[in-house]
């Protein structure tokens, strides 16, 4: 079960860009909980994910004392699902998921963008993170603060597009 988890089903053992895979199955399954539940409860799970994650890494790097193994993507799925907390925030039904107005999916694809690039990039204070701070709180801290600046960026960019087309109507 531990390997499981730290791998989010197993996704972090993609060959290639295992951290990529793990974002792209975290943001599936974030999209699947805002279906069938709402904001609060993909926020509170990533919570909870973030929480457990820390110790399992803890536990993990104790045994085998390998630091931030790439195979480890718990941390982007808590990432991911703070991002789309935030933007999007909304909890919609099947057929109101292309629905550009409303913004989801563009929203969503933002965030995943958005999140992969400062987790890769490690700019500011997520770098800092990165660096400094030791076991599953160094692994996980940059992903959540990642996945906070993604979702912000998202929404505000979200935003500012309202905005400007609501100008041109």
């Amino acid at each position: 079960m531990n390997w499981f988890f730290l791998t989010a089903a197993y996704s972090g053992l993609s060959p290639k860009a295992p951290g990529t895979v793990g974002s792209f199955v975290a943001l599936v399954l974030g999209i699947f909980i805002l279906l069938f539940f709402d904001v609060q409860t993909l926020f509170l799970a990533a919570i909870l994910v973030s929480i457990v994650g820390i110790k399992e890494i803890n536990r993990y790097e104790e045994k085998s004392g390998i630091h931030d193994d790439k195979r480890i993507v718990i941390d982007e799925v808590a990432g991911m699902w703070f991002a789309i907390s935030i933007a999007p925030a909304v909890t919609i039904s099947f057929s109101e998921i292309t629905v550009f107005q409303n913004g989801f999916l563009i929203q969503s694809l933002m965030s995943f963008v958005f999140f992969r690039y400062f987790d890769i990039a490690k700019p500011s204070i997520i770098g800092r993170i990165d660096k400094e701070a030791k076991g599953g709180i160094g692994v996980m801290g940059d992903d959540i603060l990642a996945g906070f600046s993604a979702g912000i960026l998202s929404a505000a960019l979200w935003q500012i597009y309202l905005k400007i087309a609501a100008l041109w109507i």
